[in-house]
């Protein structure tokens, strides 16, 4: 099955005196982008979160948050005050400097302010936090896979609707084959006329030069014949169906299709020469624009 790159999950988690919560955010992307907001001062953490997350995930923006916070049994631990001014200055200065070029930022909260480096004094930095940082990593694994629940479940949706604007898209193309069929008698006497036409101005110029008919003709006839850009659509529409069954990370794939699709859909238009071949091309691209917005959010 395919995934979405869309997906979303949060797990809090304890071990006496500290508590954390953390959230799991994944959205579109070309590639992947992983931002990983840890407590700077769990040594060792971000790699190893990092590292897990990507045998997991291969494509979007993904985003983790992890606060960690220690209960009132902390040992004696103390906020250190020194740093925390100017912590908060600096914070001031940002706020201060954001509302003269006009923006408005998030109101900030202690639980950003806390895991900073330094905002505990040294007694508390001391503390041995490897029994922490273990703990953190075994249960990653639960919020990583409640992460990709997520997304697969997403993917199971994208699947269906991508299917049924295929299977719209095969209808389509196969109105567009049999109007095709239907109208080559007034494209051959469209053909007659314009021949007509050619000879009547060669023999006013002296003489039917056969080479050029030849030539006036073959440009008629690839101007009005659409019958490559139907095989192609239909073979298109195989190779969307291949890839989704296949599944995994096709959103790349998918996308160049979607692009193929567009390209014959709008030829096809450009060659219609009729009201209701073109109403059908319409059609196509219409349909072929929203599974290009599906497209975008598959993995």
């Amino acid at each position: 099955m395919i995934n979405s790159m869309t997906g979303f999950a949060s797990a809090k988690g304890e071990l006496a005196p500290w508590r954390w919560n953390w959230e799991l955010r994944g959205v579109n992307g070309k590639g992947l982008d992983m931002r990983l907001r840890v407590p700077d001062w769990l040594d060792g953490l971000e790699a190893g979160l990092r590292k897990q997350l990507a045998l997991s995930v291969a494509r979007g923006n993904i985003t983790l948050t992890l606060r960690v916070t220690k209960g009132e049994d902390n040992g004696g631990a103390r906020i250190n005050i020194a740093t925390m001014g100017m912590m908060l200055e600096a914070l001031a200065a940002v706020e201060k400097e954001a509302i003269a070029r006009g923006m408005t930022l998030a109101p900030s909260r202690a639980s950003d302010l806390l895991p900073l480096r330094g905002m505990f004094d040294a007694s508390a930095a001391e503390e041995d936090t490897a029994p922490l940082v273990s703990q953190i990593k075994a249960e990653f694994g639960g919020l990583v896979a409640g992460f990709a629940e997520m997304r697969a479940s997403e993917g199971a949706v994208l699947f269906t609707v991508m299917n049924e604007q295929l299977s719209r898209i095969e209808v389509l193309t196969a109105q567009a084959a049999d109007l095709a069929e239907a109208r080559k008698g007034a494209v051959a006497d469209a053909l007659r006329s314009n021949l007509a036409k050619v000879l009547d101005n060669t023999d006013a110029g002296g003489g039917v030069d056969p080479g050029r008919v030849a030539q006036e003709l073959a440009m008629l006839a690839v101007k009005s014949d659409v019958t490559e850009e139907i095989d192609r659509l239909g073979a298109h529409v195989e190779a969307t169906r291949d890839l989704l069954a296949k599944g995994g990370t096709v959103g790349r794939k998918l996308d160049f299709l979607m692009q193929e699709f567009n390209r014959e859909a709008n030829t096809l238009c450009s060659k219609a020469q009729s009201v209701d071949l073109t109403a059908v091309g319409l059609e196509l691209k219409a349909v072929i624009d929203q599974m290009r917005e599906q497209v975008q959010n598959v993995e």
